[in-house]
């Protein structure tokens, strides 16, 4: 395939070679049979290099609306009352977030002032306010169009040679960057001839790679990458520029998950949270499946002036009936908007095979073939976190056992349907209650596992674990620096309070058999239970419970690994308030 398209690009350069050497007078031989070509610093073929190589500034177009400059990292801006740091590209993710939270809301966002932009020359301003910045964004097309070329780069390094008027060679140089080659032409005379150092290649925005051998083949290949590539230089930083096809395609690719649904601005995301859709390309839908009954609907996409549409059909399932735009298209997420204010988020799941029925015999080998981690059990309606982090291990005879890594429960299990015939575990252990339930089956997948009533207080999640992540080498490094302790709490904040002080002089050792032990100059005081697992969901996860209600009950959570070093490990975790609380380690 990437032969084909090469050749059918050289194809498309040899007619454009005939149109520029047919009317392009900087072509000339030089030296007298050296064939060595040299461009003038006021060429078409000149303004198509430095068009190539100028400095984008589409990517921040949500703060400064212009695509010709871009506000240099780091700065700082108030998002609709919310004050965001902007230290990298991520970050302007933060504020599109803060923009999304309501629809109906006006996004408002200041800039802290002063400020450094780079235009696309790659030269450096202070701008000290909004009427400057605006007054340099007028210098952008309208629409936040700009010049530069973005479906294809130069690969360097690149030699080229400087000559006179009288084709005598003046200089020699090797750029090894954008910026360089940029400012070389940027800075030579009207005069001043260059010639490149050839073959040199391209880089095209699919990945495909293309050599040019000279001059008339290089302005050919610029020229036609201009409008090769949506390049997103408009201000409608929201609609992510997908086409119909582009979206019809996304959707049959994998599964997607029900994150959230709101009809007639009642929120009913709880009663279909974490529903599989399945959507087939012949146009027909599938909502549940695996061990939850199927129901079936209909799907079709359409084109309009502002934007594609998505329609959701379903005889039986309204809530689902909606015909709203795709307002947004990012990667794992799709929402779906409608002007009366209906509202549906899907998230990507491609590790879910939810069409068809769960055979028994399936779950039941995948149960008795690894150890399952507790996530979450909810109890009618309380998470019962003194068993986060538990292992059960189911066994062929049907006996169950419940481990923290030092005591054992005891139990039976079988699979079965319930009254409302939907496969279900069913535990019975006499030691803890908790997990003594026909736990219907809601979602399986080879690493995952989650038990549900839907509408009701009960609930558990599962995580698949074999002979103890043995082939996870990001988990075994992680388990491994962890053990290196002893370790002090250096940080650890609920939002902005700061509740560091309650851990001082506390040294946390993270042991074998899951046991972390805290104690102080070098008497334990506490013992409680940690792990380091791969959530196919959220990555990889630290957990710590100890199951007491004081300070350290506090640290009990499934903890997010931000980063990790053989010195400090810093973990977050964000509460179903929005809240983010984070916790660092620290060695002493």
């Amino acid at each position: 395939m990437k032969k084909l398209m090469n050749n059918v690009l050289r194809a498309a350069l040899v007619v454009l070679v005939f149109s520029f050497t047919s009317c392009q007078e900087e072509f000339e031989v030089v030296g007298g049979g050296t064939e060595e070509q040299t461009i003038s610093a006021s060429s078409s073929t000149a303004v198509l290099i430095e068009d190539t190589c100028s400095h984008d500034g589409s990517f921040d177009n949500i703060v400064d609306g212009a695509s010709c400059l871009a506000i240099q990292f780091p700065y700082t801006v108030e998002v609709n009352g919310v004050q965001v740091t902007i230290d990298s590209e991520i970050d302007l993710k933060v504020i599109e977030e803060i923009f999304d939270e309501l629809d109906t809301d006006d996004d408002i966002l200041n800039i802290a002032f002063p400020i450094t932009i780079t235009l696309a020359d790659y030269s450096e301003i202070t701008i000290n306010s909004l009427d400057e910045l605006e007054a340099m964004a007028r210098e952008c097309l309208e629409g936040g169009d700009d010049d530069d070329i973005e479906c294809i780069d130069f690969v360097y390094p690149i030699t080229l040679f400087t000559f006179d008027v009288n084709n005598q060679q003046t200089g020699k140089i090797t750029v090894e960057t954008d910026k360089g080659m940029r400012r070389f032409f940027s800075e030579l005379e009207d005069n001043e001839l260059v010639s490149i150092e050839y073959p040199i290649t391209l880089k095209k925005y699919d990945g495909t790679q293309v050599v040019v051998t000279n001059n008339a083949e290089l302005a050919a290949a610029l020229q036609l990458a201009k409008t090769e590539c949506d390049e997103d230089d408009d201000d409608d930083y929201n609609d992510d520029d997908f086409t119909k096809e582009e979206l019809d395609a996304y959707l049959v690719a994998c599964p997607w998950e029900v994150r959230q649904i709101i009809r007639n601005e009642v929120d009913n995301t709880e009663q279909y949270f974490e529903h599989i859709m399945t959507f087939t390309e012949d146009g027909n839908l599938v909502l549940g499946g695996g061990a939850n009954v199927s129901i079936t609907g209909t799907w079709t996409t359409t084109t309009t002036d502002t934007g594609v549409y998505l329609r959701l059909s379903f005889e039986t399932m309204v809530d689902f009936n909606i015909e709203g735009q795709v307002y947004e298209l990012e990667e794992g997420v799709i929402k779906l908007y409608q002007n009366s204010g209906n509202r549906i988020v899907l998230k990507k799941r491609c590790d879910v095979d939810p069409i068809g029925e769960t055979d028994p015999d399936t779950l039941r080998a995948i149960l008795n073939e690894c150890q399952w981690v507790i996530k979450k059990v909810k109890n009618q309606g309380e998470e019962v976190e003194r068993l986060l982090g538990y292992q059960f291990e189911f066994s062929a005879e049907g006996s169950v056992t419940l481990s923290n890594g030092v005591d054992v429960k005891e139990g039976t299990w079988e699979l079965g349907y319930n009254s409302q015939l939907q496969l279900s575990l069913m535990i019975t252990m006499g030691e803890e209650a908790a997990v003594s339930f026909e736990w219907p089956v809601r979602e399986l997948t080879q690493s995952r596992l989650k038990f549900e009533i839907t509408g009701t207080d009960y609930e558990m999640i599962l995580l698949r674990v074999c002979n103890d992540s043995a082939d996870d080498g990001d988990v075994l490094e992680i388990r491994n620096i962890a053990m290196g302790g002893p370790w002090n709490v250096a940080l650890y904040k609920e939002g902005e309070v700061d509740m560091t002080a309650a851990y001082a002089g506390m040294d946390f050792n993270f042991n074998a058999m899951y046991q972390v032990e805290v104690s102080v100059n070098a008497d334990p005081i506490a013992n409680g239970l940690w792990r380091v697992l791969r959530d196919s969901e959220d990555g990889l996860k630290f957990y710590i419970n100890f199951d007491s209600t004081d300070d350290l009950g506090e640290l009990t959570d499934d903890w997010k690994i931000v980063s990790i070093t053989s010195t400090r490990i810093e973990l977050s975790d964000e509460s179903g308030d929005g809240t983010i609380e984070t916790l660092v380690f620290e060695k002493p």
